[in-house]
């Protein structure tokens, strides 16, 4: 699923109410133009009105008109726009023009002199009508006739101006959109940089860090946000050094006490003269051997863990004679099982890191060739420098691991079936992971030429 961007959805958030406002808007500017057409040009059609009666007399009984054509001129539009005129007698005889122009309905009839305004239909056209009624007198015989003149117009002209008004006003609101938008999205922008800010802060602390994030120069809006993950970071904290409290406190009660079990079991063992009592003295002292053993791994691991909040103090130091030491160490260990444990170099290796934690590295690497491969073999530990970077290897005879095992050998407690009748707890390449993840290196595991394994901890450079 996308990532929503905050600004888009503002921007959209607000064009799509504009929108809606600019249909409205447009539905009234047209109505607003129609009515502004027909303003103008009604005064058209009521001039023409005007000037047609000026010309109307009667004669001998008789409505007669001398019809100004000037009238009838001014209406030619250049959209095609037509003009229908009828002047009649009330009830009576067409004089000119259209005979069937509809009158104006019944409740709109004009007083005498008075102009009225109605829309028609004519021919299948919509025009828009102007009627008068107009007492026509003869002087000298005091007769009197009452004539209509009418004139009509097809709308076309003035649809044509309400389209013209209603394309200058949604342009022009159209590019006030479009300004609008433009200004939101630049203002959201400009709103978000102290958020942008506050997530590279973030982004850029390390993993164990437990400093809270500083408020200073946020705006008003925000600290809300970062007083709930300062709490937050706060609890974490707690969490972590509870944590480290319980594994600290929970190791400390555990190894005295198999301290003691191993001390007492040994003694007992050297004093024994029963056979079967010494077999059962034996494996006891083995089993508390190996239970001390996996409180130190997994107090290890809970130090090593990358949210446990502990942070390690990195320096340079020379990777080779870190190496060689640890080998020296295990050599009373190889010589036991008659193992032919030896050490290479190439030059003198430099890494970043800790010096405690590259030995117990290098022991639980050596610890795990010993258990594995078994009694005869041969293991060589290996240091030198590389392209790539710094390179320690331990390399051994034995029968190797499957290729389709090793990602899971790095998981706690994992152990194959191949291996499940050597003595061993399955943390011993979980801590060598977690150390190489702390000194920024990798572990891989590969096929050692003539069988066995060669596992690998290459550095960065």
């Amino acid at each position: 699923m996308p990532t929503p961007n905050l600004r888009r959805q503002v921007s959209l958030w607000l064009l799509l109410p504009l929108v809606a406002l600019l249909a409205l808007d447009a539905w009234l500017t047209y109505h607003r133009a129609m009515s502004a057409a027909h303003v103008a040009f009604d005064r058209s059609l009521s001039f023409s009105l005007k000037s047609i009666r000026e010309g109307t007399r009667l004669q001998n009984g008789q409505i007669e008109v001398d019809l100004p054509y000037l009238a009838l001129e001014m209406f030619e539009s250049d959209v095609g726009g037509k003009i229908y005129y009828l002047i009649r007698e009330d009830g009576g005889r067409a004089v000119t023009g259209y005979g069937d122009l509809p009158l104006p309905p019944r409740r709109d009839t004009p007083e005498p002199y008075q102009t009225r305004f109605y829309d028609a239909t004519y021919r299948g056209q919509e025009l828009r009508m102007a009627a008068l009624r107009l007492p026509v007198h003869d002087v000298p015989t005091a007769q009197t006739r009452v004539a209509w003149i009418m004139i009509g117009e097809t709308i076309e002209p003035r649809q044509a101006l309400a389209r013209e008004i209603l394309i200058g006003s949604l342009t022009q609101e159209a590019m006030l959109i479009v300004l609008a938008l433009a200004i939101v999205w630049l203002g959201v922008g400009r709103g978000l940089r102290p958020l942008n800010r506050l997530s590279a802060t973030v982004a850029a602390r390390a993993d164990d860090d437990p400093a809270p994030l500083d408020e200073a120069g946020l705006p008003r809006e925000m600290k809300p946000l970062v007083e709930s993950i300062n709490q937050y970071i706060a609890r974490l904290r707690r969490m972590q050094e509870s944590r480290r409290r319980f594994f600290t406190d929970a190791a400390h009660q555990l190894k005295t006490p198999l301290a003691v079990i191993q001390a007492e079991s040994e003694l007992a063992l050297r004093e024994t003269k029963d056979e079967r009592a010494s077999l059962h003295l034996k494996r006891l002292n083995g089993a508390v051997r190996q239970a001390g053993k996996g409180v130190q791994q997994l107090l290890s691991l809970s130090r090593l863990d990358a949210d446990s909040g502990h942070r390690v103090k990195l320096g340079t130091l020379p990777l080779d004679k870190v190496a060689r030491s640890v080998t020296l160490d295990w050599s009373p260990v190889a010589r036991a099982r008659n193992i032919d444990l030896g050490f290479e170099q190439e030059g003198s290796v430099e890494v970043v890191g800790q010096r405690d934690l590259l030995s117990e590295l290098c022991g639980n690497l050596i610890d795990n060739a010993i258990r594995y491969a078994g009694d005869g073999s041969v293991i060589t530990v290996r240091v030198a420098k590389t392209s790539e970077g710094a390179l320690l290897q331990v390399i051994d005879d034995g029968p190797g691991i499957a290729p389709q095992e090793r990602d899971a050998v790095f998981e706690r407690f994992y152990r194959s079936a191949a291996t499940s009748s050597v003595e061993g707890s399955g943390l011993g390449l979980a801590i060598v992971r977690e150390i190489a993840r702390v000194h920024h290196a990798r572990v891989t595991l590969d096929d050692a030429p003539g069988g066995g394994l060669i596992v690998s901890v290459t550095f960065e450079p």
